[in-house]
Protein backbone atom coordinates (compact mmCIF):
# COMPACT_ATOMS: atom_id res chain seq x y z
CA UNK A 1 0.00 0.00 0.00
CA UNK A 2 1.30 3.43 -0.88
CA UNK A 3 0.36 7.09 -1.10
CA UNK A 4 -0.13 8.79 -4.45
CA UNK A 5 0.67 12.48 -4.94
CA UNK A 6 -1.15 14.28 -7.73
CA UNK A 7 0.06 16.96 -10.12
CA UNK A 8 -1.28 20.44 -9.19
CA UNK A 9 -3.70 20.71 -12.12
CA UNK A 10 -6.20 22.47 -9.82
CA UNK A 11 -5.79 24.29 -6.48
CA UNK A 12 -7.23 21.33 -4.55
CA UNK A 13 -5.09 18.73 -6.35
CA UNK A 14 -1.95 20.60 -5.26
CA UNK A 15 -2.28 19.22 -1.72
CA UNK A 16 -4.12 15.97 -2.44
CA UNK A 17 -2.38 12.76 -1.34
CA UNK A 18 -4.51 9.61 -1.42
CA UNK A 19 -4.09 5.85 -1.13
CA UNK A 20 -3.18 3.84 -4.24
CA UNK A 21 -5.39 0.90 -3.18
CA UNK A 22 -2.88 -1.63 -4.56
CA UNK A 23 -4.16 -4.34 -2.19
CA UNK A 24 -7.79 -4.09 -3.34
CA UNK A 25 -8.74 -6.90 -5.74
CA UNK A 26 -12.40 -6.03 -6.48
CA UNK A 27 -14.83 -3.13 -6.11
CA UNK A 28 -17.99 -5.30 -6.13
CA UNK A 29 -19.00 -6.36 -2.58
CA UNK A 30 -20.62 -9.67 -1.64
CA UNK A 31 -24.35 -8.93 -1.85
CA UNK A 32 -25.39 -11.45 0.84
CA UNK A 33 -23.17 -9.70 3.43
CA UNK A 34 -24.50 -6.17 2.91
CA UNK A 35 -26.94 -4.36 5.19
CA UNK A 36 -28.53 -0.87 5.09
CA UNK A 37 -26.58 1.92 6.77
CA UNK A 38 -29.13 4.55 7.76
CA UNK A 39 -27.88 8.04 8.57
CA UNK A 40 -29.56 10.42 11.00
CA UNK A 41 -27.90 13.66 9.90
CA UNK A 42 -27.37 14.43 13.58
CA UNK A 43 -31.13 14.64 14.23
CA UNK A 44 -33.16 12.80 16.87
CA UNK A 45 -36.67 11.33 16.49
CA UNK A 46 -38.22 14.80 16.80
CA UNK A 47 -36.07 16.14 13.98
CA UNK A 48 -34.02 18.37 16.27
CA UNK A 49 -30.26 18.59 15.76
CA UNK A 50 -28.59 16.91 18.72
CA UNK A 51 -25.18 16.25 17.14
CA UNK A 52 -23.43 19.16 15.46
CA UNK A 53 -21.21 18.98 12.37
CA UNK A 54 -22.87 15.79 11.09
CA UNK A 55 -24.86 15.37 7.90
CA UNK A 56 -24.77 14.66 4.18
CA UNK A 57 -22.20 12.30 2.81
CA UNK A 58 -22.30 9.61 0.15
CA UNK A 59 -24.73 6.72 0.49
CA UNK A 60 -23.05 3.73 2.15
CA UNK A 61 -23.90 0.11 2.84
CA UNK A 62 -22.81 -1.78 5.94
CA UNK A 63 -20.55 -4.82 5.52
CA UNK A 64 -21.32 -7.58 8.05
CA UNK A 65 -17.93 -8.47 9.56
CA UNK A 66 -17.14 -11.72 11.38
CA UNK A 67 -15.39 -10.46 14.52
CA UNK A 68 -16.00 -13.73 16.41
CA UNK A 69 -14.14 -16.01 13.96
CA UNK A 70 -16.05 -18.95 15.48
CA UNK A 71 -15.92 -21.35 12.51
CA UNK A 72 -13.26 -23.44 14.21
CA UNK A 73 -10.74 -25.76 12.52
CA UNK A 74 -12.24 -25.17 9.06
CA UNK A 75 -9.80 -23.53 6.61
CA UNK A 76 -11.21 -20.68 4.56
CA UNK A 77 -9.80 -19.27 1.32
CA UNK A 78 -9.36 -15.55 0.73
CA UNK A 79 -11.55 -14.74 -2.28
CA UNK A 80 -10.92 -10.99 -2.38
CA UNK A 81 -9.56 -7.99 -0.48
CA UNK A 82 -12.05 -5.12 -0.48
CA UNK A 83 -12.56 -1.51 0.57
CA UNK A 84 -15.04 -0.81 3.39
CA UNK A 85 -16.44 2.75 3.30
CA UNK A 86 -17.43 2.69 6.98
CA UNK A 87 -14.08 1.61 8.51
CA UNK A 88 -10.46 2.63 8.02
CA UNK A 89 -9.14 -0.94 7.55
CA UNK A 90 -9.62 -3.13 4.49
CA UNK A 91 -11.68 -6.32 4.69
CA UNK A 92 -11.20 -9.78 3.18
CA UNK A 93 -13.92 -12.07 1.86
CA UNK A 94 -13.40 -15.66 3.08
CA UNK A 95 -15.10 -18.68 1.48
CA UNK A 96 -15.32 -21.96 3.43
CA UNK A 97 -15.57 -25.48 1.92
CA UNK A 98 -19.32 -25.64 2.72
CA UNK A 99 -19.90 -22.55 0.55
CA UNK A 100 -20.41 -20.05 3.38
CA UNK A 101 -18.83 -16.64 2.90
CA UNK A 102 -17.75 -14.22 5.63
CA UNK A 103 -15.96 -10.89 5.79
CA UNK A 104 -13.01 -10.54 8.19
CA UNK A 105 -10.70 -7.64 9.00
CA UNK A 106 -7.86 -7.94 6.53
CA UNK A 107 -4.43 -8.19 8.18
CA UNK A 108 -1.39 -6.66 6.56
CA UNK A 109 0.12 -9.09 4.02
CA UNK A 110 -2.96 -11.28 3.52
CA UNK A 111 -3.38 -11.94 -0.19
CA UNK A 112 -6.03 -13.44 -2.47
CA UNK A 113 -5.80 -17.25 -2.56
CA UNK A 114 -4.28 -17.65 0.90
CA UNK A 115 -5.91 -19.80 3.60
CA UNK A 116 -6.93 -18.70 7.09
CA UNK A 117 -8.27 -20.78 9.97
CA UNK A 118 -9.31 -20.26 13.57
CA UNK A 119 -9.08 -22.67 16.48
CA UNK A 120 -7.01 -23.86 19.40
CA UNK A 121 -4.45 -26.06 17.61
CA UNK A 122 -3.71 -23.68 14.75
CA UNK A 123 -0.37 -22.35 13.48
CA UNK A 124 0.21 -18.73 14.61
CA UNK A 125 0.33 -17.33 11.06
CA UNK A 126 -1.01 -14.05 9.68
CA UNK A 127 -4.81 -14.06 9.55
CA UNK A 128 -5.28 -17.07 11.84
CA UNK A 129 -7.27 -16.66 15.07
CA UNK A 130 -6.27 -18.42 18.30
CA UNK A 131 -6.98 -18.16 22.04
CA UNK A 132 -4.46 -16.00 23.89
CA UNK A 133 -3.35 -19.12 25.76
CA UNK A 134 -2.01 -20.63 22.49
CA UNK A 135 -0.35 -17.55 20.94
CA UNK A 136 3.47 -17.34 21.33
CA UNK A 137 4.80 -14.60 23.61
CA UNK A 138 5.87 -11.48 21.75
CA UNK A 139 3.44 -12.09 18.87
CA UNK A 140 1.77 -9.14 17.13
CA UNK A 141 -2.04 -9.44 17.30
CA UNK A 142 -5.27 -7.54 16.55
CA UNK A 143 -9.08 -7.92 16.81
CA UNK A 144 -8.87 -8.94 20.47
CA UNK A 145 -11.83 -10.08 22.57
CA UNK A 146 -12.45 -8.69 26.05
CA UNK A 147 -15.08 -11.30 26.93
CA UNK A 148 -14.78 -14.90 25.65
CA UNK A 149 -17.12 -15.58 22.75
CA UNK A 150 -18.31 -11.97 22.35
CA UNK A 151 -16.05 -11.19 19.37
CA UNK A 152 -13.09 -8.85 18.95
CA UNK A 153 -13.70 -5.29 20.11
CA UNK A 154 -10.26 -3.65 20.43
CA UNK A 155 -7.31 -3.10 18.05
CA UNK A 156 -9.42 -3.03 14.86
CA UNK A 157 -8.53 0.25 13.12
CA UNK A 158 -6.15 0.67 10.18
CA UNK A 159 -2.51 -0.13 10.99
CA UNK A 160 -3.26 -1.01 14.62
CA UNK A 161 -1.52 -3.84 16.46
CA UNK A 162 -0.98 -5.04 20.02
CA UNK A 163 1.67 -7.31 21.50
CA UNK A 164 1.28 -10.33 23.77
CA UNK A 165 3.84 -9.48 26.46
CA UNK A 166 3.35 -12.20 29.11
CA UNK A 167 0.96 -14.62 30.81
CA UNK A 168 0.05 -14.44 34.46
CA UNK A 169 -2.33 -16.83 36.22
CA UNK A 170 -5.62 -16.75 34.20
CA UNK A 171 -4.66 -13.64 32.24
CA UNK A 172 -2.55 -12.57 29.29
CA UNK A 173 -0.69 -9.26 29.55
CA UNK A 174 -1.29 -7.25 26.37
CA UNK A 175 0.49 -4.03 25.35
CA UNK A 176 -2.10 -1.96 23.45
CA UNK A 177 -1.43 0.62 20.69
CA UNK A 178 -2.06 3.48 23.15
CA UNK A 179 0.83 2.27 25.33
CA UNK A 180 -1.50 0.90 28.00
CA UNK A 181 -0.72 -2.57 29.35
CA UNK A 182 -3.81 -4.61 30.25
CA UNK A 183 -4.86 -8.03 31.50
CA UNK A 184 -7.21 -10.08 29.29
CA UNK A 185 -8.53 -13.59 30.00
CA UNK A 186 -6.57 -16.37 28.30
CA UNK A 187 -9.77 -17.84 26.77
CA UNK A 188 -10.26 -14.70 24.66
CA UNK A 189 -9.45 -14.95 20.96
CA UNK A 190 -7.13 -12.74 18.93
CA UNK A 191 -5.95 -12.67 15.32
CA UNK A 192 -2.28 -12.80 14.32
CA UNK A 193 -0.81 -9.83 12.46
CA UNK A 194 -1.27 -6.08 12.02
CA UNK A 195 -4.47 -4.53 10.65
CA UNK A 196 -4.18 -3.54 6.98
CA UNK A 197 -4.08 -0.04 5.46
CA UNK A 198 -1.34 1.33 7.70
CA UNK A 199 -0.91 4.39 5.44
CA UNK A 200 -4.45 5.58 6.16
CA UNK A 201 -3.27 8.44 8.39
CA UNK A 202 -0.85 9.76 5.74
CA UNK A 203 -3.63 10.89 3.42
CA UNK A 204 -4.24 14.56 2.65
CA UNK A 205 -7.77 15.20 1.40
CA UNK A 206 -6.79 18.39 -0.42
CA UNK A 207 -10.21 20.04 -0.28
CA UNK A 208 -13.16 20.52 2.05
CA UNK A 209 -15.51 18.70 -0.33
CA UNK A 210 -13.85 15.35 0.31
CA UNK A 211 -14.74 15.75 4.01
CA UNK A 212 -18.35 16.46 3.03
CA UNK A 213 -18.43 13.18 1.07
CA UNK A 214 -17.65 11.46 4.38
CA UNK A 215 -20.63 13.11 6.09
CA UNK A 216 -18.74 15.76 8.06
CA UNK A 217 -20.00 19.35 8.01
CA UNK A 218 -17.88 22.47 8.69
CA UNK A 219 -16.83 22.86 12.30
CA UNK A 220 -17.01 26.25 14.01
CA UNK A 221 -14.04 27.16 16.23
CA UNK A 222 -15.04 27.84 19.84
CA UNK A 223 -13.10 31.13 20.02
CA UNK A 224 -15.12 32.43 17.04
CA UNK A 225 -18.43 32.01 18.94
CA UNK A 226 -20.23 34.40 21.26
CA UNK A 227 -20.12 33.92 25.07
CA UNK A 228 -23.71 32.64 25.02
CA UNK A 229 -22.68 29.78 22.73
CA UNK A 230 -19.38 28.62 24.25
CA UNK A 231 -17.23 29.32 27.34
CA UNK A 232 -14.28 30.17 25.05
CA UNK A 233 -16.30 32.65 22.97
CA UNK A 234 -16.43 36.44 23.11
CA UNK A 235 -13.79 38.97 24.08
CA UNK A 236 -12.48 42.13 22.43
CA UNK A 237 -10.75 41.48 19.14
CA UNK A 238 -9.17 38.10 18.55
CA UNK A 239 -9.08 36.86 22.14
CA UNK A 240 -7.47 33.48 22.72
CA UNK A 241 -10.43 32.18 24.69
CA UNK A 242 -8.64 31.16 27.89
CA UNK A 243 -8.03 27.59 28.93
CA UNK A 244 -9.32 25.03 26.37
CA UNK A 245 -12.62 23.57 27.51
CA UNK A 246 -15.73 21.93 26.15
CA UNK A 247 -19.09 23.58 25.52
CA UNK A 248 -20.19 22.39 28.96
CA UNK A 249 -17.15 23.99 30.61
CA UNK A 250 -15.08 20.84 31.22
CA UNK A 251 -11.36 21.50 30.71
CA UNK A 252 -10.06 19.49 27.77
CA UNK A 253 -6.25 19.49 28.05
CA UNK A 254 -5.14 17.07 30.75
CA UNK A 255 -8.43 16.65 32.62
CA UNK A 256 -8.91 13.00 33.58
CA UNK A 257 -12.37 11.79 32.56
CA UNK A 258 -12.09 8.12 33.51
CA UNK A 259 -14.31 7.13 36.45
CA UNK A 260 -12.12 6.47 39.52
CA UNK A 261 -14.31 3.52 40.59
CA UNK A 262 -14.44 1.90 37.15
CA UNK A 263 -14.56 -1.88 37.65
CA UNK A 264 -12.20 -2.55 34.73
CA UNK A 265 -9.40 -0.52 36.36
CA UNK A 266 -8.18 -3.64 38.15
CA UNK A 267 -7.22 -5.15 34.76
CA UNK A 268 -4.97 -2.22 33.82
CA UNK A 269 -1.35 -3.02 34.69
CA UNK A 270 0.12 0.25 33.40
CA UNK A 271 -1.69 3.36 32.20
CA UNK A 272 -0.89 4.87 28.82
CA UNK A 273 1.77 7.60 28.83
CA UNK A 274 0.59 11.20 28.69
Amino acid sequence: MGIKKYRPTTPSMRFTELLTFDEITTDIPEKSLLAPHKKSGGRNSAGHMTMRYTGGGHKQRLRIIDFKRNKFDIPGTVVSVEYDPIRTAFISLIQYPDGEKRYILSPNGLKKGQTVVSGKNVAPEVGNTLPLSEIPLGAIIHNIELHPGKGGVIVRSAGASAQLAAREDRYAIIKLPSGETRKILLQCMATIGTVSNGDHNLQSFGKAGRKRWLGRRPRTRAVAMNPVDHPMGGGEGRASGGHPRSRKGLKSKGLKTRKPKNTSSKFIVQRRSK
